[in-house]
């Protein structure tokens, strides 16, 4: 009978362990990056930071992206509109750069806006680098994070999130 007791209660344990794992990491309702202090926010519903990014931006990061090929991090209010589940940077958030207004600079410019903006881990076979890779600005304009904390911000921020991208 105590053995019967005892595996009940090491079952039940096991259970408990597994709810707590399983317990859903908070939502974002927006993002703010500061491109001049290297640093990404994700806020809850009333403003409260939930968690707190250092990043790796492009390697041109003052001012907005105003062509393809510039290496800028665009600048702006802009939406989380997809994911690569299968990115070659681990995984990657996509920015909706460029956006309208984007596109009608551009165009009176005569030039492409470029795109292909995204929030992204480190480069596959490089993640072992972590928080080093911030040593460098090395994108071509998108924001970079260790692959543990794009793992954090995959599940905590949802297509469509908005994004606000300062100086």
């Amino acid at each position: 009978m105590p053995l019967r007791f005892i595996l009940y209660f090491i079952l039940a344990l096991v259970a408990c362990i597994q709810t707590a794992i399983a317990v859903e990491q908070p939502r974002a309702s927006k993002i703010i990056v500061h491109k001049s202090d290297y640093r990404m926010e994700l806020l809850d519903k009333n403003a409260n930071v939930l968690r707190t990014y250092n990043i790796a931006l492009g390697s041109s990061p003052t001012g907005h992206k105003t062509q393809e090929g510039d290496e800028r991090t665009p600048e702006g209010l802009y939406r989380i509109s997809g994911r690569n589940p299968h990115s070659s940077f681990h995984l990657s958030l996509r920015v909706s750069y460029p956006n309208e207004q984007d596109i009608a600079q551009a165009r009176k410019r005569g030039v492409s806006p470029g795109g292909d903006i995204m929030i992204h881990g480190v480069g596959d076979g490089f993640g072992w680098i972590g928080s080093l890779h911030r040593v460098l600005n090395w994108t071509n304009g998108c924001i970079a994070v260790t692959n543990y904390e794009i793992e954090e911000i995959w599940g905590m921020v949802r297509d469509g999130t908005p994004i606000e991208i300062r100086p």
